[in-house]
């Protein structure tokens, strides 16, 4: 086996031998089929209305909670594919670990199409119980996917040699934030929908998938009031 090799900030990496860490590139062009196949099974609850001729136009209309469902599902998921690239973008190879902790990430968000077609359905029966029941659901889901993110960023803030030798030490670590804003916001989203309205648990449901693309690539790259200083560099 080769000797272990130095790196220019003074920690070491295995030598090309090491079967142990793999390239990132596989890692990520199977989360990009995973999140396309997710992608595509929202499709499926788009459905042509079951209505008497000449009532086409009526039963589309009346098909408005699935289309906002969709386009709501879509864009948190294309939100999820976004913050995915950013993260593997700093990463210079994968162990065991982060792989599993990837494979957590594309678990979880392969259930957001389960959440998103009880929430359709609810909406259409109009029926408030079922509706808080539907809310709580894709609370503890988004909440689930938070936790996911967690654990994969808590994981590179411990192992920053796995990232790339321009990433900050701290950058994974100030991620962690992010994820737990967002366990604890789908969890009150969640409590807000069943204890007062499902309608203030889909505000939020909304609002939360606009944050984490505005802060995509970190609090640092966002809008001045999502900025922090940025912590310094490795030393070479």
């Amino acid at each position: 086996m080769d000797p272990v090799e130095p790196r220019e900030d003074g920690r070491t990496r295995a030598g090309s031998d090491d079967f142990s860490r793999a390239d990132p590139g596989r890692a990520m062009a199977f989360s990009d089929a995973v999140i396309a196949i997710v992608i595509t099974l929202l499709v499926l609850d788009l459905r042509p209305p079951d209505t008497e001729p000449g009532g086409l136009l009526a039963g589309l209309l009346d098909e408005w909670p699935t289309y906002l469902a969709y386009a709501a599902s879509y864009v948190y998921l294309a939100v999820i594919w976004l913050n995915h690239k950013a993260a593997f973008t700093r990463i210079r190879e994968m162990d065991i670990g982060l792989q599993w902790a990837n494979l957590g990430i594309l678990a979880t968000l392969a259930l957001v199409p389960w959440p998103t077609a009880v929430i359709a359905n609810t909406a259409r029966t109009g029926n408030p119980d079922d509706q808080r029941v539907a809310v709580a659901l894709y609370a503890l889901v988004g909440a689930l996917l938070c936790l996911a993110w967690l654990v994969f960023f808590s994981y590179l803030a411990r192992h920053p040699d796995l990232t790339k030798e321009h990433v900050h030490d701290s950058y994974f670590a100030n991620e962690r934030p992010r994820a737990l804003v967002g366990v604890v916001l789908y969890l009150a989203a969640g409590a807000a929908g069943v204890l007062i309205h499902p309608l203030v648990a889909s505000v939020i449901f909304l609002l939360l998938p606009v944050f984490y693309g505005i802060t995509s690539h970190g609090y640092d790259q966002g809008p001045s009031f999502f900025r922090r200083r940025a912590s310094s560099p490795r030393s070479s």
